[in-house]
């Protein structure tokens, strides 16, 4: 089972900086107008040394390093007196305006090879990432963000649950539809750290989010233990758990932009040995509502319309019930596609309109028994097929391997 403990956290001083003002979204959600707008807020935040731009040259690594020490240099970062948890709750409402809430725990994740039964993956990953993270990783010799992972312990919310004082609480709507408050608690009384750490080490953990990070983590540690030995803070990475549960949990859809197909080519019949099509609708958020209720995936063309594409079972070997499974599938006997995420249903029809894409798709989100199961079985789930939302902001507090 996953060892999981606290560590002496690197904090932003909040006699000093605000917390909406430092803290950012994971480093690969982020574009670079984001980034801008980000560092623009505060030369201290968080983005500055978690995302180095490349237009900062083949030093970025070693710049964003300086810049960290620099910051606990001259006090704009603390670390904490004593090893500690950071209970983290992230609350706002979903597209219905249903209120939704997330509560996790930071803590140090002792590494272990994926599906090696303490820590279970569900998403393979690609190689350019985890490299531009490893080259940061060796140079700051810190964790910057945290890799999210699912606890199947039952009742782990309930153990982190607390009306105490928090640490820091503010709302930012991260340039999205919904305000997301955040709530920071830092926990150091040792009975209560070993009931957590007990806790999250009685399950295995599910890795949901930040598959790169959890990678890059594995390699860096090797690294070490060839200079080092084991035994170092590298044996562990920061990791958010959170219980796997439908009611701390909101999993939306990543969606499929198409590009690379024939000229003329008719996807509805190119796609019909796989999917039955269904009625044509307009391609607006309204659109995801029919595909769960008539379990279709849905074909968006330049016209700013949807074609409703039914799975046919028996085209389809294993039983897989993940659309991007089958999506993938699919696409593997048309040829060299190329195919790129894409998030949200309006953004999808504005790309293949103005003629960035040829064609988009909308898949339905994997549920979370989906999730558990695939990492039960061992089997890992396309690359961008589920997104986590809100996302932990980066910031909240950072782990020193040095």
């Amino acid at each position: 089972m996953p060892r999981f403990e606290p560590f002496a956290g690197v904090r932003y001083d909040l006699g000093r900086v605000r917390p909406i003002d430092v803290t950012a979204p994971p480093y690969d959600v982020i574009d670079a107008s984001q980034r801008q707008a980000l560092a623009a807020r505060s030369p201290q935040n968080a983005v500055v040394i978690d995302l180095p731009t490349e237009a900062d040259g083949p030093g970025r690594y070693e710049a964003a390093a300086a810049t960290f020490e620099r910051w606990r240099d001259e006090g704009v970062l603390v670390t904490d007196e004593r090893p500690s948890f950071t209970v983290y709750r992230m609350s706002s409402v979903d597209d219905l305006g249903r209120p939704a809430a997330t509560l996790g725990v930071i803590g140090a994740l002792r590494l272990g090879e994926p599906g090696d039964g303490a820590i279970l993956p569900h998403e393979h990953t690609t190689k350019k990432a985890k490299s531009d993270r490893l080259e940061l990783l060796r140079a700051t010799a810190a964790n910057l963000s945290p890799v999210w992972g699912l606890s199947l312990t039952e009742e782990l919310s309930g153990l982190l649950a607390t009306d105490e004082e928090p640490l820091a609480s503010w709302a930012d709507d991260d340039g999205g539809d919904h305000t997301v408050w955040h709530t920071v608690w830092r926990v150091d009384d040792p009975a209560r750290l070993e009931a957590i750490s007990a806790a999250v080490a009685s399950s295995p953990v599910v890795i949901a989010d930040g598959h790169h990070r959890y990678e890059t983590s594995l390699a860096y540690r090797d690294e070490r233990r060839a200079v080092d030995g084991n035994g170092t803070p590298a044996e562990a990475t920061m990791t958010y758990v959170v219980e796997l549960v439908e009611d701390q949990l909101s999993v939306g859809p990543i969606h499929r932009l198409l590009c690379g197909l024939p000229a003329g080519l008719d996807p509805v019949a190119a796609l019909d040995p796989w999917f039955v099509p269904g009625d044509t609708v307009v391609a607006d958020p309204s659109v995801l509502g029919r595909m769960a209720d008539e379990e279709s995936l849905a074909l968006v063309g330049p016209d700013g319309r949807a074609r409703l594409l039914r799975p046919r079972p028996e085209a389809f070997p294993g039983g897989t019930d993940l659309d991007s499974t089958r999506l993938a599938h699919a696409l593997a006997a048309l040829g060299d596609v190329a195919v790129t995420a894409q998030h949200g249903v309006d953004q999808v029809a504005a790309a293949v309109a103005d003629g960035r894409a040829q064609w988009g798709v909308l898949l339905r989100p994997a549920t979370v028994a989906q999730i558990a199961a695939n990492a039960r079985a061992g089997e890992r789930m396309p690359p961008k097929t589920t997104f986590f939302h809100p996302k932990p902001r980066t910031g909240i507090v950072f782990r020193d391997l040095a």
